[in-house]
């Protein structure tokens, strides 16, 4: 009873743990600088925010093993507002001008039926 209890119990953490996406918090480093590689799983997103102010300036950049739908995105109030979006990619760059004091996200969303390998950079 208890070895099949035990088996149920882990089935159950690796099902939540593969079925999450990644939502990553913004850590710029001392030169301004925020990378990251992630695997997207098939039907999942992943997803990298960080408060900005106005006037700030950011330039991204990211490649990828497939393509994703790709977007930079902001919530004022239940509104989703879109400095950038553009599907099925699988490398881009950019330059993103802040206007208000906002967290502002990067986000990929992969409709694939494979995992795709995602490279980002951000630069300040």
């Amino acid at each position: 009873m208890i070895h099949r209890i035990s088996l149920a119990l882990i089935l159950a953490v690796l099902c939540s743990t593969a079925a999450r996406a990644d939502i990553i918090d913004i850590a710029w480093n001392e030169q301004g600088r925020f990378e990251r590689r992630v695997s997207v799983a098939p039907g999942k997103f992943a997803e990298v925010c960080g408060k900005l102010a106005r006037a700030d300036s950011v330039a991204w950049r990211f490649d990828a093993s497939g393509p994703l739908n790709f977007n930079i995105h902001y919530h004022e109030g239940k509104d989703v507002r879109y400095p950038e979006r553009r599907d099925a990619l699988a490398g881009a760059s950019g330059r993103l001008q802040v206007a208000l004091d906002q967290d502002y996200c990067w986000m990929w969303t992969n409709k694939s039926g494979q995992a795709v390998d995602l490279n980002v950079l951000l630069t300040r």
